[in-house]
């Protein structure tokens, strides 16, 4: 990790794939503005410290991209005043049903994956940036799970609108590598056995699906305005998230 990625990080001790956005550069030559846009796993374990260092970051809106199987399982963020809960469930197949075969390509199955989420989530995925894209509602923290892949999906959406470029936004998804590292040390420490497939994430698997959404949709906003986003979103997004 390097000096402006370990300025973005935000440490927790129940939390393990936390981080702002803001600092990333866009083309225009401005940067996505810092503490407006958090990504991270699910934050339902927080307490304690953990929860009096989030609430000091004043998080207004908490976007929950899980299953609705998966809140009812976990739980959600716990309540604090002025924090607004959204959850909304981008409709996707279960990855069981097409499980990655070991010694494959991992980056081109993820690359499927996020194309497929991209079909048939479209409405929610939209809805999420949307909501990213009205000021109000900032600062924004975004999650799902392990805070890699569906959320990963919508931050990257959501910069790729902003502006930055390509490369810098598959650096940003390849750090959720190291998170869910943290997250599998912490999970085992604590008697338990991750129910996961062993996947990374590897910057190529980004940057393949947004070259991918460009060629079928011809641009990242046009997929965003099919989808249901206006003109006037995605002004409003550059707006208060770019200085």
């Amino acid at each position: 990790m390097d000096a402006v990625d370990a300025e973005r990080s935000v440490p927790f001790t129940t939390m393990f794939n936390f981080r702002d956005l803001g600092g990333l550069p866009a083309r225009d030559g401005r940067h996505v503005r810092r503490r407006r846009l958090y990504r991270s796993d699910s934050p339902h374990r927080i307490d304690g410290a953990d929860l009096e260092s989030f609430a000091a970051l004043g998080v207004r809106t908490v976007i929950d991209l899980r299953r609705p199987a998966e809140v009812e399982r976990d739980g959600r963020v716990p309540e604090l005043p002025r924090l607004a809960y959204r959850h909304i469930h981008p409709e996707h197949v279960d990855w069981s049903v097409t499980l990655y075969q070991p010694g494959t390509d991992l980056a081109r199955y993820l690359a499927d994956r996020y194309a497929a989420l991209a079909e048939t989530g479209a409405a929610g995925l939209a809805e999420a940036v949307g909501l990213i894209a009205d000021a109000t509602n900032a600062p924004v923290l975004v999650h799902c799970v392990a805070g890699k892949d569906r959320t990963g999906v919508v931050c990257g959406l959501t910069l790729a609108a902003l502006g930055v470029p390509d490369a810098d936004i598959a650096a940003d998804y390849a750090l959720s590598a190291e998170g869910l590292e943290r997250f599998q040390a912490w999970y085992a420490g604590a008697g338990g056995v991750l129910g996961l497939p062993p996947l990374t994430t590897p910057a190529a698997a980004m940057t393949l699906f947004l070259a991918e959404l460009r060629e079928r949709y011809g641009s990242v906003e046009d997929y965003l305005r099919q989808s249901g986003l206006t003109d006037r979103q995605l002004a409003a997004l550059r707006d208060h998230l770019l200085d």
